[in-house]
């Protein structure tokens, strides 16, 4: 937390993270006591108004420094700007059972870098705490600023956690932690149904809509009132329902975390067995073996090996290796790197095996607890969304503020005419808030929701489970990534063949299809020994690639025996034995010793091994080749390395190298204390082992689909990057003809800055296989000459430069940036937000394992797997194929149009009636409550729940629906169809007072219709006939409310027809069925009310008969208004061409910065590059650093604002 130090009152809460929060220090006055006094005055307005605005709550009291307040205000730092009030509270360790020093020297805990011997103030034995989204944090009294508690401080160096908890701690040093730190519990709240309840309801909308209700009650509107009660209150209900379902099945996953029981070490009293919920930040756990692991622990003793489905998405074991004992100072995370991750167990995985090392029992140091954990920040992401912005809420918002704007102008129309006439001021004040009321529909929430519930019932009998308030945002994808295995490509890898290295040079292939065994050699023993399987109840687990590659031995795994162990070797190791269909081998068994795991990051792993009656021990590594040769002595790698290395991956194999070096040292325990830096070293390059991976067979399909709607493919891989690009090209994901232009950045040097090169890759054509191959050559093309046919490729080290240091070049790649390869998980993440930075919507596929940060980063993550990780992905799809991604583009699509076609009706049905209700209020007139019924709950309520289910259309078109409703064909529309409205209501009102029949009916006493028994239309009314001429405020009765109802109830209908347009994103009107055979019922009957002749519908709709070519000049100038307004939104607003040739004509681009990057590309001569290196030329040594860059693994999220950034946050929640 970063302290603004000149005021006092500000600073910032987790700086540099992506909860990142500004805080203010506020105190209570005398102000607080004002407030309370006017909430009472007001009735409980002012604190509705402060529930809605927590932020004004806060302001009306005093700001002070953030040491002196009682009341904290935190605003995140995002573009949003959310606030939430906390209060300050204190914890007292005087409650504590035991005696505890008040001598201000002398520390309560025995970690120097703890910040509780920091925030406990003595003598007083307090400290000062708030909790924000689970998350405690104390006053630090040295540094000024509040600080994350329930974990240890990354500070801690490899030496202090080793020695300072490596015995445990002590019974008091446990307690003060429990009270500063809190429980080791991941508890999610069930909410009371009557908190869901009331907070549903005081929902701003509801509110309005409860006004609104509470007024046309009054006025005897109650059939539609009461329809509209029943209605929000089922959706109340079952969003209650729903909310309440979810904290249910959210408490019952993480439930079964808080009953753990665990033994630890406590500090000269031994081990002690107690609830998993009394662990703290520093506790050494004690793992006999199987456990379900409550918090995140460090390894320091012994090898675990742990199940980590929860957080990968793959149910894979993986090797835990513990910390080492390096005296050095710098801390822990920062001496292994990202592959710190390897010591780490987290939180909600399973410990399946554990491998003492002979000194004792596996132990860990407790690192986080709660929801500091792995686990806990997963639960956190699903209780606290980060917010979703997308454009349609924004401009639903205007919208409605818009209407509500119109309404407080009819509102002030009303009171003007009413007091003119001088009508009483309660019955004006009452008639012009029914006016105020008439904009704003009240169903508008239901409308909306019917759009996404559509499209969520067709997706789910697709067997994807989604987010639902993602569903519109998906319409507006044009940029897919895709992992490259188990997403583009099958899961499993088969064995092809193996390339042995002898003397410098690559020797024959063998290949596994022609049934002969592999023989004997370092190679095979690579392939038996180098690898992370384990064997589990009799059967061998793993990784894929390491099964198959086991198999390939056909060796098989045991546990340890006295007969093949070397001396001193633990009873948890396994020996490998030759299995029956084995070659011949000289060796008898061999025991893996030790293990340096497989990490994204290193891209490769090592074993110790021991062959049975040697005298050696061996080292076997296993990796990306580029990075094996690395660690190879320089004459043991052939000459042609590369080139082979190409030959393979240009036909779309999966590469691996194994190396191996042989130990000279004898003793076990010289072995075990090595160091990996001194294990991986001077090895000697064995050969190459070459898999296959083939495309799955929806793969070519759907991103030609995809190619054809013009959306942008992308490959995200941790691959090898000639294997990636030729997986692009068989896939069709780089067109045939297209050029492929490897990008390869290289770091700055001593006294050479860093550089970018670009290469063309030509295509050449492959032996024995239908398959595209590349190569990298000299051949280019002249700069400029690329056109839009070109695609760049890139390895994440190459991204990780350029992000560094050729920041501004990376725009200019992107745009037309195909595949990455070798890309870590946080590259991937990182890649997806500057997609976003240029105004891509974009979606992201993957299989969960590594993708997890890139799905949750992307507007539309799609998850292949089913496993807990999932749930940090806001779509998954049960089919691990990506068919799922057109489906649910073509979804999102229909949703987004659905809504908008919803939207506008709405509007216009606000606005019709808005323009019908004002003329009459002109003669102090209105609607009848049945003209009002059959318009709003015969044709708006049953229309608006079913417009929006018309299913998408089967093709994806080559163009994305609009995505904002503030758009011009889509503002015009509103406008010119409100304008059409009052044009024809307007005529029709003053049409029909020039009619030789008509007479002033509103003036007349109510006698005079009583006493008309002769019903005949072609009764001779007098025109001049005056009757009583007492001004009735509020009467029903008129030629004008006779003529303008059918108009304006035929206009609803007909607005409804024209805003539900088919394709290209829906499917035809006419197979919407149930909304069609609505659509012409409610016109038929309509119709049928304004040509018949029955008494009992003129009185009961309280209509005055007219002459029959009158009521067809209504019926003309209804269908005349039809015809102009479908031709106008058909032929013109919706005309897309015709746009376009606007735009080109005014020149008008998109402002999106991807498009105005490609247009600059476009125009640029130069570009792109082929065959030439570019360095950087600022700074030092002609360097330039980025200084929001910090790992290279890690790529950080830019601070600038995130435009498309995302809230899964209905709109409706924001008023």
């Amino acid at each position: 937390m970063e302290v603004d130090c000149k005021k006092g009152q500000r600073a910032l809460l987790n700086p540099g993270e992506e909860n990142e929060l500004e805080a203010f220090g506020y105190s209570h006055t005398v102000w607080s006591a004002l407030c309370f006094i006017a909430s009472v005055l007001t009735c409980g307005v002012l604190l509705l108004v402060f529930y809605w605005r927590p932020q004004w709550r806060v302001w009306a009291t005093v700001p002070c420094p953030l040491q002196e307040a009682d009341t904290i205000l935190l605003r995140t730092m995002d573009e949003f700007q959310r606030y939430m009030r906390k209060k300050v509270l204190c914890l007292y360790l005087s409650t504590l059972k035991f005696p505890i020093s008040k001598n201000p020297g002398e520390p309560l805990v025995a970690d120097r870098h703890s910040v509780i011997n920091k925030a406990i103030l003595k003598p007083e034995l307090k400290l000062r705490c708030i909790q924000v989204q689970k998350i405690r944090y104390v006053w630090d009294n040295l540094e000024k600023q509040f600080q994350k508690v329930g974990l240890l401080e990354d500070s801690n160096s490899c030496c202090d956690i080793h020695h300072t908890y490596g015995l445990g701690l002590t019974s008091e040093e446990q307690e003060v932690r429990r009270l500063v730190c809190g429980p080791n519990a991941i508890e999610v709240e069930i909410q009371p149904i009557w908190k869901l309840l009331v907070k549903q309801v005081l929902n701003p909308f509801y509110v309005f809509q409860a006004f609104t209700l509470i007024l046309w009650l009054s006025q005897g509107y109650i059939e539609y009132s009461v329809a509209i009660i029943i209605m929000s209150v089922i959706s109340i209900v079952l969003s209650v329902y729903d909310l309440r379902q979810q904290s249910v099945n959210l408490h019952n996953l993480v439930e079964e975390h808080n009953k753990v029981r665990v033994t630890i070490n406590v500090k000269d009293k031994g081990l002690q067995e107690l609830e998993s919920r009394l662990l703290v930040p520093g506790d050494v756990l004690i793992l006999p073996g199987k456990l379900s692991l409550p918090c995140d622990a460090v390894l320091i003793d012994g090898n675990c090996v742990v199940n980590e489905g929860m957080l990968t998405g793959e149910s894979i074991p993986v090797t835990r290796t513990p910390l080492p004992q390096s005296e050095n100072t710098m801390p822990w995370k920062s001496h292994s790197l990202e592959d710190y991750r390897r010591h780490v167990l987290f939180c909600g995985t399973e410990v399946i095996q554990v491998k003492p090392s002979g000194q004792g029992p596996v132990r860990a140091v407790v690192l986080q607890i709660g929801y500091n954990t792995a686990k806990g920040d997963l639960v956190r992401s699903i209780l606290y969304p980060q917010p979703l912005n997308f454009k349609l809420y924004s401009d639903a918002f205007k919208f409605i503020v818009f209407l509500a704007c119109l309404g407080i102008l009819g509102f002030f129309y009303a009171l003007g005419v009413y007091m003119y006439h001088g009508v009483p001021a309660r019955d004006t004040m009452t008639m012009a808030l029914l006016l105020l009321t008439v904009t704003v529909p009240p169903v508008l929430p239901a409308a909306l929701t019917a759009g996404i519930v559509h499209a969520q019932k067709r997706l789910q009998k697709k067997d994807i489970c989604m987010s639902p308030q993602r569903i519109n945002m998906c319409g507006q994808i044009n940029l897919v990534c895709f992992d490259k295995t188990g997403t583009l490509t099958e899961d499993g890898l088969d064995l092809w063949g193996t390339v042995p290295t002898a003397d410098n040079c690559f020797q024959e292939v063998h290949i596994f299809a022609s049934g002969k065994a592999l023989p004997w050699g370092p190679l095979r023993a690579a392939m038996t020994s180098c690898h992370s399987l384990i064997l589990l109840d009799g059967t061998v687990q793993g990784d894929p690639l390491d099964l198959k590659m086991f198999e390939g031995t056909a060796w098989k795994m045991e546990d340890c025996s006295v007969e093949y162990c070397a001396v001193g070797t633990s009873d948890s190791n396994v020996i490998l034995k030759p299995g029956p269909r084995a070659s011949q081998s000289p060796v008898e068994a061999i025991t893996v010793l030790r293990q340096f795991p497989f990490s994204s990051g290193l891209q490769r792993m090592s074993v110790v091994a021991h062959l049975a009656g040697g005298d050696h021990f061996h080292i076997y590594m296993k990796g990306a080749p580029e990075t094996v040769a690395r660690f190879c002595r320089l004459e043991t790698v052939p000459k042609n390395f590369s080139q082979e290395l190409r030959n393979y991956t240009m036909q779309g194999f999966r590469v691996i190298a194994l190396a191996h070096k042989a130990l000279k040292m004898g003793a076990l325990s010289e072995v075990l204390s090595l160091a990996r830096d001194e294990v991986e070293s001077e090895l000697t390059l064995l050969g190459l082992l070459i898999m296959e991976n083939g495309l799955k067979k929806e793969t070519k399909p759907v991103l030609k689909e995809l190619s054809e709607a013009r959306i942008r493919t992308v490959m995200i891989t941790g691959d090898n990057l000639q294997t990636a690009i030729t997986v692009a090209k068989n896939s069709g994901m780089v067109p045939q003809g297209s050029r492929v232009i490897l990008v390869e950045a290289k770091e700055p040097e001593e006294f050479a800055p860093a550089s970018v090169t670009w290469q063309l890759v030509e295509n050449q054509a492959s032996r024995g296989k239908n398959e595209t191959c590349v190569n990298i050559g000299n051949s280019s093309v002249p700069d400029g000459e690329g056109g839009s046919c070109y695609h760049f490729a890139m390895s994440g080290k190459s991204y990780q430069v350029l992000f560094q240091h050729f920041y501004s070049l990376l725009p200019k790649i992107l745009v037309n940036g195909t595949i990455f390869a070798r890309m870590s998980p946080g590259q991937k993440s990182s890649l997806v937000e500057e997609f976003q930075k240029l105004n891509y919507y974009v979606g992201m596929c993957g299989d969960g394992a590594n993708d997890c940060g890139a799905l949750k980063m992307a507007h539309a993550g799609i998850s292949l797997s089913e496993q807990e990780a999932s749930v940090a992905s806001p779509f998954t799809s049960k089919t691990a194929n990506i068919e799922c991604v057109p489906h649910l583009i073509k979804e999102g699509r229909a949703a987004l149009v659905s809504s908008f076609g919803v939207f506008k009706y709405l509007t216009m049905y606000g606005i019709i009636q808005f323009i019908g209700t004002s003329l009459l209020y002109w003669q102090l007139q209105l609607f009848g409550n049945y003209q009002y019924l059959m318009q709003d709950v015969a044709i708006t309520l049953m229309v608006c729940l079913t417009m929006s289910s018309t299913q998408a259309y089967p093709k994806l078109a080559p163009y994305r629906p609009a995505g904002q409703l503030l758009s011009p064909p889509l503002l015009l529309s509103v406008i010119l169809n409100s304008c059409f409205t009052c044009i024809v209501q307007i005529c029709a009102f003053l049409f029909v007072k020039q009619q030789p029949w008509y007479f002033e009916v509103y003036r007349c006493s109510e006698c005079f219709l009583d006493n008309q028994m002769d019903f005949s239309v072609n009764v001779s009314l007098g025109r001049n006939w005056t009757g009583n001429a007492t001004l009735t405020p509020g009467s029903i009765l008129s030629f004008e409310s006779t003529t303008l109802w059918p108009i304006t109830t035929i206009n609803c209908i007909t607005v409804a027809f024209i805003f539900s347009k088919g394709n290209p994103f829906r499917k035809p009107i006419y197979t919407n069925y149930i909304f069609s055979f609505l659509l012409l019922s409610a016109l038929s009957f309509t119709i049928f009310i304004l040509f018949s002749d029955f008494q009992d519908i003129y009185r009961g709709m309280e209509f005055i008969p007219t002459i029959t070519s009158w009521r067809v000049l209504i019926l003309v100038a209804a269908l005349i208004q039809f015809c102009v307004a479908f031709f106008v939104e058909d032929a013109i607003l919706q005309n897309r061409e015709l746009w376009l040739l606007i735009k080109k004509e005014f020149g008008v681009y998109s402002k999106s910065q991807y498009r105005n990057w490609q247009k600059k590309l476009t125009e640029d001569s130069t570009w792109p590059p082929t065959n030439r290196t570019v360095y950087s030329d600022d700074g030092k040594n002609g360097v330039y650093v980025n200084l929001g860059y910090e790992s290279p693994q890690q790529i950080p999220k830019e601070k600038g604002e995130l435009r498309g950034h995302t809230t899964e946050e209905h709109f409706f929640t924001r008023l």
